[in-house]
């Protein structure tokens, strides 16, 4: 089976996604202008060209019809060019988009059932509602737990699948084991305002060491190591007790598969993407947010609080499984079939289960009151 799946290229998490799914989908064709990944065949991989014009862009959202389709951009041009050429060559049974409304749409034009990947935000503008309208299925890397209806996505066609992780199947990163006092600050691609000196103030302040990985560095600061941009994740997770980072999608999966208390700080995105993550996780009970760094003064008291939120409680966004769900459904609208009762036949937790979360029990919500969460027709059990 033939599956085309387009990465976008801005950050760390579109990518991560779909190392994670492609496993679990033979036969899937990554399309993107990110360079090929380590252990993706040559054939499994096609080079787009960039779509960034030279100068300024000339009418980029088509007088608000999309969201990126400036005039006179040869790029742009070559690009499309390059996902149709494929698409004819390939004749793939469906094309996921993560994530791209003029890719969804393009895929749709081909004639292709599309698949496209939700994030978070205020995602109501029309360009965002005609690419879920033209898709068979839009797929949703959280749970019914931290969801909010109206955000954008079509609820009859969502389908929610549990966070996915790169680390799900990495045995490196011992979900809920004791950890020592030291902090992770993971910072994602994408942009940020982070500041070095802050950083290391933060360290001073809380006598602890500071772990730094990601798109901020903080060179000769005591109390702080940089470990850079392609820093062992799964290591620091494992050493780190808690955890600070920017508010994306791919952070908080990657937290949430090694059970660490997280702080997070939303940064500015398109659609208030980070904002509404922190939101929706904080009203969960998940996370602490915060939206500008804080004094240094005031973080021994943040860690604290974080350090003493029951780990367990992430057993309402992830499982393990979300991988799982994802390929099910995105094999059911290949097939013609139902993609939402595909991701729901994966039973969450039963495959793998984490400290506090066995299988097939129900885990522990956000509170007493709260309902067990779902995923879409799957009781979180």
């Amino acid at each position: 089976m033939s599956v085309g799946w387009y990465v976008h290229h801005h950050g760390a998490g579109h990518l991560h996604r779909f190392l994670a799914v492609r496993r679990l989908l033979p036969g899937v064709v990554g399309l993107s202008s990110l360079p090929r990944p380590e252990g993706v065949p040559e054939d499994a991989w096609v080079a787009l060209p960039g779509d960034v014009p030279a100068s300024e862009p000339d009418d980029p959202t088509a007088g608000g019809t999309l969201h990126w389709a400036p005039r006179g951009v040869d790029g742009l041009r070559r690009r499309t060019a390059a996902i149709a050429g494929w698409a004819a060559a390939a004749d793939p049974r469906v094309l996921v988009v993560d994530v791209s409304v003029e890719v969804a749409l393009l895929g749709r034009l081909l004639s292709l059932p599309v698949v496209v990947v939700a994030q978070r935000g205020h995602r109501t503008d029309g360009p965002h509602l005609r690419a879920y309208a033209a898709a068979s299925a839009v797929l949703a890397p959280w749970t019914a737990a931290v969801h909010a209806a109206g955000d954008g996505p079509p609820e009859d066609r969502l389908v929610l699948t549990g966070a996915v992780s790169r680390f799900d199947d990495d045995a490196a990163v011992p979900a809920g084991a004791a950890a020592p006092g030291d902090v992770l600050l993971l910072v994602g691609g994408g942009g940020h305002a982070l500041r070095a000196p802050d950083v290391a103030a933060a360290a001073a302040a809380t006598g602890r060491t500071w772990h730094v990985a990601g798109a901020l560095r903080v060179p000769d600061a005591p109390g702080v190591r940089d470990h850079g941009p392609r820093a062992d994740v799964a290591g620091l997770l494992r050493a780190c007790g808690i955890v600070v980072a920017t508010a994306g999608g791919n952070a908080v999966a990657e937290v949430a598969a090694a059970r660490r208390p997280l702080v997070l700080l939303p940064q500015e995105r398109p659609f208030d993407e980070q904002r509404r993550q922190a939101a929706l996780l904080a009203a969960a009970g998940l996370v602490d947010a915060h939206e500008a760094w804080p004094a240094a003064d005031a973080w021994p008291a943040i860690l604290a609080t974080a350090a003493r939120r029951d780990p367990a409680r992430w057993n309402v966004l992830h499982d393990g499984r979300g991988a799982e769900r994802f390929a099910a459904a995105v094999r059911a609208v290949a097939a013609g079939e139902d993609p939402r009762a595909a991701a729901a036949a994966v039973a969450w937790g039963s495959a793998r289960s984490r400290p506090g979360a066995p299988a097939d029990r129900a885990p522990a919500g956000p509170g007493p009151t709260d309902p067990a969460p779902t995923v879409r027709g799957v009781a979180c059990a």
